[in-house]
């Protein structure tokens, strides 16, 4: 099962999580961005409905698949 990973890091003159390249918004304490990434951590685990999705890839070329409502991913928050 693939892991996700929530870093606490220093962002914008104060503190964010990461996952990957993407940053949260900017918290003014690491405390709060702490917090917030274990919230967004916790809500990535709960499983929803199975739906089709679309999406488009690096080279332009659009795919359509099922995603399967309960195929959720572990998460880890780094504080």
């Amino acid at each position: 099962m693939t892991t996700v990973t929530y870093e606490v890091v220093e962002h914008d003159g104060g503190w964010a999580y990461r996952v990957g390249e993407t940053y949260s918004e900017t918290y003014p304490t690491h405390d709060a961005a702490a917090a917030a990434a274990r919230v967004a951590a916790g809500e990535q685990r709960v499983g929803g409905e199975t739906a089709g999705i679309v999406y488009e890839d690096e080279k332009g070329r659009w795919h359509g698949e099922i995603a399967e409502g309960g195929d959720r991913p572990d998460t880890d928050v780094k504080a």
